[in-house]
């Protein structure tokens, strides 16, 4: 089991940055691979960047892409999301989600555990 915990959303103003945190539970988080999604308003939750267990591969969704960096320090058994250049439409909340393995999964069903989320805001 893993329990993750996301920190570090809040209220931003566009061009802005934020840096949101999943601290996750257990002894083998550097065996899984991460994700960030997120949820906009009226809209289904979307993938927004994964990487591996040995942060030798990422993937980001081109909405977020040259924006947002994901990145991971496995003795703190943490991820990050590093949120640069922010626009009013990143607003939503976000996820973080973990599976076993080293694919990188773009959907929500590839990841077996997956945290409270935390709301970003972005103001024009």
């Amino acid at each position: 089991q893993v329990q993750l915990v996301e920190s570090g959303g809040g209220l931003v103003q566009a061009g802005g940055s934020l840096r949101l945190s999943c601290a996750a539970s257990g002894r083998t988080f550097s065996t899984y691979s991460m994700g960030w999604f997120r949820q906009r308003p009226g809209l289904q939750r979307e993938f927004v960047a994964s990487i591996t267990w040995s942060a030798e591969s990422t993937y980001y969704a081109d909405s977020v892409k040259g924006r947002f960096t994901i990145s991971r320090d496995n003795p703190k058994n943490t991820v990050y999301l590093q949120m640069n250049s922010l626009k009013p439409e990143d607003t939503a909340v976000y996820y973080c989600a973990a599976t076993r393995g080293s694919v990188l999964s773009t959907v929500s069903s590839g990841y077996d555990y997956w945290g409270q989320g935390t709301q970003v805001t972005v103001s024009s």
